[in-house]
């Protein structure tokens, strides 16, 4: 099941470094329930728009949560979630609020003209087809201090884990698919 490993992925970071965490940055306009599933399984998060925000923007607003392994939200967003663009994951040894912080900082950018624009950088098919393209200076903006992103591949049977390869984003594609039993 690729819920099982996408599990293993990202939380094997947490045994060999007993100070990471892993955070999904969720996009509240592609998840059914969102903020019910979090108002229910109480997860550790922050909206990443600032303020308090009428209800119809906070229904599609992004967050960050920090997810622990074995739980009903970690289980809900990797068994229901994967494969359908529900955002993103990142490894730090940073806090949720230094998380959200860092993740702020990233919402906008700006064209060739100098306009401000909204980075919807929580969308893996933005993300994947984003930080190919980075320069160094980029990549240390978008990582910061985070470890390794990972997000689902244009097909869902793949994870794709992106880290800062200083030049070049460094990404891993890793198969989900079951290994075939051997006889």
């Amino acid at each position: 099941m690729p819920a099982e490993k996408i599990n293993k992925i990202l939380f094997d970071q947490l045994f060999s470094d007993a100070e990471a965490k892993v955070f999904a940055i969720l996009d509240g306009a592609s998840i059914p329930d969102l903020l019910k599933q979090v108002y229910e399984k109480k997860p550790a998060y922050l909206c990443l728009y600032r303020g308090e925000l009428e209800p119809d923007m906070a229904v599609v607003a992004p967050y960050v949560v920090e997810l622990k392994p074995e739980t009903p939200f970690t289980e809900w967003v990797l068994g229901e979630g994967w494969g359908k663009h529900w955002g993103i994951f990142a490894v730090s040894r940073e806090d949720l609020k230094v998380m959200r912080r860092h993740l702020r900082s990233l919402l906008q950018v700006k064209d060739y003209t100098g306009r401000q624009l909204n980075f919807r950088y929580y969308d893996p098919r933005v993300l994947r087809a984003y930080l190919p393209t980075c320069n160094a200076e980029d990549l240390t903006q978008v990582f910061g201090p985070i470890s390794f992103l990972a997000l689902e591949g244009e097909d869902a049977g793949q994870l794709l884990k992106f880290s800062n390869g200083g030049e070049a984003a460094k990404v891993e594609q890793v198969s989900l698919a079951a290994k075939p039993n051997m006889i």
